[in-house]
């Protein structure tokens, strides 16, 4: 993980010929004489040219997105830097409504915008809308959104955890990673209770390994509901690896480090071997979708995860897949679906902010 930084915002506003574009028996101005303005006391109290005004509007709105923009972790990690554009538009009675992304750069940075768009919503705040003859009318708004990493400091703060992330000497479990997975697959039990049940899926955890060896779960993810029974032996796996890691070490001392594990859950194979099977070709055909979808054949890609949530409706990382995949294609209404039933079956809260504007 990198370091959280300042994002730059670079606002603009269309103000030259006058286009309209109809929408129903609606007009939306994507450019006026007067376009909307953020609304501030001071701004609105000057004694001053419209231009002048305009431009303190702009400035107050770059402070407000600013102080509440946040670079999005994947971005962070996979190093996604640029201009993401988003449009809205300001009504008649100065509420923001329509966010949408006109260019993107990955790694939930479009997701980051929406959130700060309809923040202004959730907030109440209400723009001083576009004036065309002397009455409002609706208006559309053009944000750029700059994303630059700066230099990551080597930790982040988790609580009271200092958790390094660069590191001299990597964290590593006694034996290696093929060590692991085997103690792991040793000492992971089946719930008895279910054993009749054929409930298969995947539990990941992310561990904390102190510098003293210690153990603790920062986060679980179920994304097959598989419940309490399942969760207990996941964290009894994972918290009895504790001794048996080679801590991190960071300027010559040992330090704090995470680490991800997958923990599969499968049932007796000859009682269970359709659901596995079924299982199985499904994660193979969700896989195989989500290349095709990376590799920009996108109505190829969601015909594949389609076919794995049809085959397994219950399980989240499909829904996931396919709800990201509709997010970054607009179809919002689909996306709204995915993940909102994705969320309730994993309890996953990644998708918070940008849930009330695609769920409309």
């Amino acid at each position: 993980m990198r370091n959280l930084f300042a994002a730059l915002i670079l606002m603009s506003f269309l103000t030259t010929n006058l286009i309209a574009q109809e929408t129903g028996d609606t007009t939306i101005y994507k450019a006026l004489e007067e376009m909307p303005r953020f609304p501030v006391v001071g701004c609105e109290d000057m004694d001053t040219t419209l231009a002048v005004k305009n431009q303190c509007a702009q400035q107050a709105f770059l402070s407000f997105v600013y102080s509440n923009i946040q670079y999005p972790l994947e971005a962070r990690q996979n190093g996604n830097e640029g201009t993401v554009v988003a449009t809205f538009v300001v009504e008649k009675n100065g509420t923001v409504t329509n966010p949408s992304i006109v260019k993107d750069i990955g790694g939930g940075t479009d997701l980051e915008v929406l959130r700060i768009i309809n923040g202004m919503r959730q907030a109440g705040i209400q723009w001083i809308p576009g004036m065309r003859e002397g009455n409002p009318v609706r208006a559309q708004v053009v944000l750029p959104v700059k994303f630059k990493l700066e230099e990551a400091l080597p930790y982040v703060l988790v609580g009271n955890d200092t958790i390094y992330t660069v590191h001299e000497q990597a964290l590593s479990f006694e034996g290696g990673d093929e060590a692991l997975q085997t103690y792991l697959t040793e000492r992971l039990n089946y719930p008895k209770s279910w054993e009749e049940s054929c409930k298969l899926g995947r539990i990941e955890l992310q561990l904390l390994i102190r510098a003293n060896g210690d153990v603790r779960i920062l986060d679980m993810i179920d994304y097959n509901n598989l419940g309490f029974d399942f969760w207990y032996e996941a964290v009894d796996a994972a918290t009895s690896t504790i001794g048996k890691w080679t801590p991190a070490v960071y300027e010559g001392r040992p330090v704090a480090a995470a680490y991800n594990i997958i923990l599969p859950f499968m049932p007796d194979e000859n009682k269970c071997k359709d659901a596995i099977d079924t299982y199985e070709l499904a994660n193979q055909i969700a896989q195989e979708g989500a290349n095709l979808y990376s590799e920009g054949e996108t109505d190829a890609g969601i015909e594949k995860l389609s076919q794995a949530v049809e085959m397994m409706p219950e399980n989240a990382n499909f829904r996931l897949m396919r709800g990201q995949a509709y997010l970054d294609l607009n179809r919002f209404e689909e996306a709204c679906e995915d993940l909102q039933i994705a969320r309730s079956i994993a309890l996953v809260n990644w998708y918070d902010g940008v849930l009330p504007i695609i769920c409309k």
